[in-house]
Formats: structure tokens, sequence, C-alpha cells
């Protein structure tokens, strides 16, 4: 099916087959006739763990482009805590490191969470986590890697939220964009996003506009068409099945 999606390149997280075991991942996405993968950096994964050394070295095998999602749980680069923003760098790098070592080309990660979000500590904190995730930007940069930050859904406590603010990010942190069009439809202007400079690729997952649910693209109100603005995709479910079936709709709507 992919042969007639000439110059698109299509894959899935694998938050979907998580439990599976990860040197069966690159093969699965073969096997479906996908043309890329992104690999969630937590649970098995955990680039620390060092496990990636034995069971992902030849991922990027038979034209496969691979993609990290670094770790993020209890991770904040915004954080008011030295501490948490240190350890957020060294996950980073981390993460970097092993997209470096499985020639992965992009690592996505997140721009971090205000607990407290009135305007002085939301300032303060914006400003740290540009410092982080910049820092993270110049490391990936030695490595032939992009670090991609992406877009969060509308809650008053996440940053990039808006597209302007993603994009003072980007350009402040010397980065790419992942546009997650989920967390997009629950914001105000979500094409606005997709219109940005420096967009790595997409997270494609749906939603009734009111949280971040993670359904079928077509089960939501995504409008599909916004999906031929851009050629590189990941499906990021939590089903192996619905991934499958969100393959066959992309492709109806793209061709």
């Amino acid at each position: 099916m992919m042969k007639k999606a000439k110059g698109i390149r299509l894959g899935f997280s694998t938050l979907s087959i998580f439990m599976r075991p990860p040197e069966s991942w690159a093969d699965t996405a073969i096997k479906d006739n996908f043309n890329a993968m992104e690999i969630l950096c937590e649970g098995p994964m955990w680039p620390r763990s060092g496990l990636w050394k034995e069971k992902l070295l030849g991922a990027g095998n038979n034209g496969l482009d691979v993609y990290l999602h670094a770790p993020t749980v209890d991770l904040n680069p915004a954080s008011v805590n030295r501490g948490i923003r240190e350890e957020t760098l060294k996950q980073l790098k981390e993460a970097l490191d092993m997209a470096a070592g499985i020639g992965a080309s992009h690592v996505t990660t997140h721009p971090g969470i205000i607990h407290k979000p009135l305007p002085r500590i939301w300032e303060m904190c914006m400003e740290y986590a540009m410092q982080v995730l910049g820092e993270a930007a110049d490391y990936a940069k030695g490595h032939n890697v992009t670090l991609s930050i992406e877009n969060m859904p509308n809650k008053p406590t996440y940053l990039c939220t808006s597209a302007e603010e993603l994009d003072k990010f980007r350009r402040n942190c010397g980065c790419g964009v992942t546009i997650d069009v989920g967390h997009a439809i629950t914001c105000p202007d979500p094409v606005s996003f997709l219109r940005l400079g420096g967009i790595s690729y997409l997270h494609v997952n749906d939603n009734m506009g009111d949280k971040d649910s993670h359904l079928c693209p077509g089960d939501g109100i995504l409008d599909l068409n916004l999906l031929k603005m851009h050629d590189r995709m990941i499906i990021e479910l939590n089903d192996y099945g619905n991934v499958i079936r969100a393959r066959d709709v992309i492709l109806r709507t793209l061709f």
C-alpha cells in the first residue's frame, strides 16, 4: 500500500506495541508497509538502561526512517527545581546519544509544564525551559540529530499550546517542532501549528476537541485534509489494530 504513497513517510509510535519484544518492532513496521517508526524511550527502551544497544542497532535498515520520543514522564525542563531541570537535560542527552547510535534523525520532546501559571512564574519557567532545550538542541546538532519540540494540548499549565509560543521556542532553542494534530485541535487555531516553519513530522491522532483522547483519525473532529500539508507522519495511538486502521484512513485521504 505504501508503494503508491510516493514521497510520504508514514509510521507509528511504538507506544502501540510497547509490550512486544523491541527487536521485533522494525520487522512489524516493514511487514505492515510502513516506512517510518518512532521509538518511545520509556520503559524497556529507557536510554540509560542501554538495552537499545542489544535490540535496536539495526532498526533503520530496509529504508525505515527512525525517530525517537525522549523520556518525559516525571521530567520537566520548565521546573522551578534545578535538580529536575538538570535530570531532564541529562536524559535528553542520553536519548540523543541513543538516536545517534541507532541512526535516528529526530528526537521529539515536550516543552514543559508550569504548575503555578502566574505571569511572573510563567516567564521565569519558560526561560528555564528554553535554556534546557537550547542546550539539548546544541548537543543534538553535534550528533547530527534534530531535537524537536512538540506542541501541547490546550491546558493552562502547559507550555506551547499556541503556534506563536511554539515558534518562539523553535527560534530561541534552534530546534525543530513536532506537530501533534490531536493536541492542535484542542486549541483555538489548529491550522496555525501546521503553517509553522521547521516542522520535523506530525503526530497523528484524533479527539472530540475537549481532551487528548488519542482516537483513530476520522473518529473525532480532525479535518483529515489537514494531513495533506505535510509528508512525514507518525500515527500515535495506544492500540496497534487502530494503527493499521489509521494507516488506511490516512492513505485514502492523501491519495
